[in-house]
């Protein structure tokens, strides 16, 4: 059965480690801060000037004027900091962001990704997102592993325009987790109740699979 969108949140946050810096982007990823272990801390930074950005709020907690880059309104955890928008792309182009998760159109098996357009469609547009790719050595991409016509968007070649080249070395789908290397896909894990055979099929880049698979843990 296919993740939902909180579920890969929820594996996502699997990833975290205390002390990271950590930037989410819009989509998807924004889940992400709502499924933070307890027994760590992190500081969750938004491109538009928040770094310790908390879980989304309470009807009671809403404040319009505290928002995430993708204009979703948050809350702030304790100690965070609020800032200009070109010292928060100063911390992401040096390099001080600890993890970056993005969603993202197609990923392909060289670690491409295109995030920012798809031509002749109104889309939300780039972001942080180059900024982030170029900045950020760990970075995991959450998507769906196929479009709802069951066209995969894990790809030999990416068709849509680039954000970044060679940059991606993990991506978490509704049906898998994968790695990158070597111009190939590497399964990872799977997702409860989703068979191997299923994301051979839905996997158009070239897919290495062990002869074990293990299932995602919640």
């Amino acid at each position: 059965m296919a993740l939902s969108r909180e579920q890969i949140a929820q594996r996502v946050a699997q990833e975290l480690k205390d002390g990271y810096y950590v930037n989410l982007g819009i989509g998807i990823p924004t889940l992400v801060a709502n499924f933070v272990p307890e027994d760590i801390e992190v500081m969750l930074q938004s491109e538009n000037g928040l770094l310790g950005m908390g879980q989304f709020p309470t009807e009671e907690e809403i404040d319009a004027d505290l928002i995430n880059a993708g204009k979703q309104t948050v809350t702030m955890a304790i100690g965070a900091s609020i800032f200009d928008s070109a010292e928060s792309f100063a911390m992401i182009r040096g390099g001080h962001v600890d993890l970056t998760v993005l969603g993202a159109f197609e990923v392909d098996s060289n670690g491409n990704i295109a995030s920012y357009m798809i031509p002749g469609k109104l889309i939300k547009g780039m972001g942080g997102a180059m900024d982030l790719v170029a900045g950020a050595d760990n970075i995991i991409v959450t998507m769906t592993h196929a479009s709802k016509h069951g066209v995969s968007k894990l790809l030999k070649q990416c068709t849509l325009p680039l954000t970044g080249k060679s940059c991606i070395k993990k991506v978490l789908t509704d049906l898998a987790f994968l790695e990158i290397s070597e111009g190939k896909f590497h399964l990872l894990e799977r997702a409860p109740g989703v068979s191997v055979e299923e994301i051979i099929k839905l996997t158009e880049g070239e897919l290495v699979v062990p002869d074990h698979v293990p299932e995602m843990q919640f």
